[in-house]
């Protein structure tokens, strides 16, 4: 297992993440410990949920994700061999959660106590904007909105105060954006770099062959300010294993069981579903593993930190956790650059 530095928090993180938002929906508490420990096993150090976990949200299940991950803390013991994200979510249909979904002082500190008692510790390593409170194109929307009738006013200030004040309390230990634009990025870096706020150490979009508009942008700020990328759906929801172009998903599998999430559209769009075959045919074709072929591809990325790996069951957490031995012939590389310009981010 490579090790990595997170930013400049002074953590070293693994090359793989175990993702978790599966954990209280697909998961039963009993098998998201099983993957808890198979990770630890593994050398894998680093573990990200959220507050509004496991996906898909809702009101009868938000905080579980958090809840396992904190009995498996109190069982195990051994809080200090991790380094623990977890996530705020911002505006949207989860009033269930808080009544105000903003970043204000009183929220942020809300949703931190909140995890802090789920998950059973007295600290989060790093803390996260899942995503930003301002109006932009994220989660599958390509063009920028109109926002010439945006109230939204510039919220980072505030945000890197209250953070700041939790790091001083010692309740978390650095911070990190999610889901953020370039301008979002760079706004925050230049903030700390001109008013003492803390620096962000990481952000956490998502990227895959199917979606590598981090390039666009993300990747040179990335690169240059030392904001490494966490990588989340590295396998496209599990389409990049071939499953679903091979006619070999269960009826349990993500896409079968949560067809009808507006944000899972994307993968079956003519685009996608021609472009999976082409890189399915291509994993084949080079003796790969359609889902070898997919995780090595993001860990060969120079801006990535770490690759957020989420499973089912152990078996498929076995099989990605392998992926780190396969490294990309640079024929098989340049292939996905073919395939890649002929179908450009089919599934932002």
């Amino acid at each position: 297992m490579d090790y990595r530095p997170l930013g400049d928090s002074g953590l070293l993180v693994s090359q793989i993440c175990l993702g978790t938002m599966t954990f209280g929906e697909q998961n039963t508490e009993d098998e998201g410990h099983a993957q808890l420990d198979m990770a630890l096993d593994a050398g894998i150090n680093f573990i990200d949920t959220a507050e509004m976990y496991p996906i898909p949200a809702s009101e009868g299940t938000y905080g579980r994700t958090e809840e396992i991950i904190g009995s498996w803390f109190h069982q195990r013991g051994g809080r200090e061999r991790v380094v623990l994200a977890s996530k705020i979510i911002g505006p949207g249909p989860f009033n269930y959660i808080r009544s105000r979904l903003d970043f204000s002082p009183a929220s942020l500190r809300t949703a931190l106590e909140g995890s802090l008692r789920r998950l059973q510790t007295d600290y989060i390593d790093l803390y996260q904007l899942h995503w930003p409170s301002r109006r932009t194109n994220v989660f599958g929307v390509r063009g920028y909105p109109d926002t010439s009738e945006e109230t939204w006013t510039d919220d980072f200030p505030a945000v890197l105060h209250t953070l700041l004040a939790f790091i001083k309390e010692g309740k978390i230990r650095c911070f990190g954006l999610s889901n953020e634009t370039p301008w979002g990025l760079q706004h925050c870096i230049n903030l700390a770099n001109t008013q003492g706020f803390p620096r962000c150490v990481s952000i956490q979009n998502p990227y895959n062959l199917l979606n590598r508009l981090f390039e666009i942008g993300l990747a040179e700020i990335s690169r240059r300010e030392g904001v490494g990328l966490l990588a989340y759906s590295p396998l496209a929801f599990g389409t990049l294993t071939g499953k679903y172009a091979e006619g070999t998903a269960s009826p349990d599998s993500r896409l079968r069981k949560f067809a009808e999430s507006p944000r899972l559209v994307r993968y079956n769009g003519p685009s996608s579903q021609e472009a999976l075959r082409r890189y399915v045919a291509l994993a084949r074709q080079s003796d790969l593993s359609p889902a070898g072929m997919a995780l090595a591809f993001v860990h060969s990325r120079p801006f990535l930190t770490s690759n957020i790996i989420g499973a089912t069951g152990t078996d498929q957490l076995r099989e990605n956790i392998e992926s780190l031995r396969i490294v990309l012939p640079r024929d098989v590389l340049d292939e996905i650059e073919v395939i890649h310009r002929a179908i450009p981010d089919p599934a932002p």
